[in-house]
């Protein structure tokens, strides 16, 4: 009838998602028995949240606190856009440990999260590498109606661009969704000069001491629901 998740990525850092209840059933008092029952049973000095815009208020009377919004941009990316670089490299598990350290060193996610990129690289991922060491990466799944690229992290919207047409040599003809910080300009710019349309937008929030990330370099966020 409803769920919710909060994954527990240390004593740092935690993000809640999944927080649905079926229509026939809201209203009754089941979505924050759940809501109550995570926040308590995973405790965190910062927990994250991407939440709908309407429910920001909600989310506020438990103690979060906007920080930028998120825009998922969705669409048919131009005929022949997809295309290999040499500097590109496949990831798998076996790399979660040095794209972790990527992450820590570049302020681009709030924990370590080893544990979880090893099991997220099962999907296709690409590193950018110059002089050996790695620029960017990102990562490219299948969902329910064509295929999500997240994250895509790069120092540069260029860079972001290489990984990005290296990524979609992978998949198939489709759909592409990217989720886009709204405080990245450079990143929604990009979407947009590809065609790729505004669908929804989302609200990132936190309760505890808001991290220090360098939205600059995301232009691709991993996931609305894991963080």
């Amino acid at each position: 009838m409803a769920t919710i998740s909060l994954v527990h990525y240390g004593p740092s850092f935690g993000f809640l998602g999944f927080y649905i209840c079926r229509p026939d059933h809201r209203g009754r008092g089941l979505g924050i028995a759940l809501w109550n029952e995570a926040l308590e049973r995973k405790p965190a000095r910062t927990i994250g949240l991407d939440g709908v815009k309407a429910q920001q208020g909600s989310y506020r009377k438990s103690g979060f606190e906007l920080a930028h919004e998120n825009i998922r941009h969705g669409g048919l990316l131009p005929a022949g856009y997809a295309h290999s670089d040499a500097a590109l490299t496949s990831l798998s598990a076996a790399d979660a440990e040095a794209i972790d350290r990527f992450e820590q060193d570049h302020q681009l996610f709030p924990a370590p999260r080893q544990a979880f990129l090893a099991d997220w690289l099962r999907y296709d991922g690409l590193a950018l590498r110059r002089h050996g060491q790695i620029a960017g990466y990102g990562v490219v799944r299948q969902c329910h109606e064509g295929w999500k690229v997240g994250p895509l992290f790069a120092a540069n919207v260029a860079d972001a661009e290489t990984i990005l047409r290296g990524l979609l040599t992978r998949v198939a003809e489709g759909m592409i969704f990217l989720d886009t910080p709204g405080t990245n300009r450079a990143a929604v710019d990009l979407a947009v000069s590809l065609g790729l349309k505004p669908m929804f937008e989302t609200a990132r929030m936190y309760r505890g001491p808001a991290p220090d990330l360098n939205t600059a370099k995301v232009f691709g966020m991993t996931t609305f629901e894991l963080g």
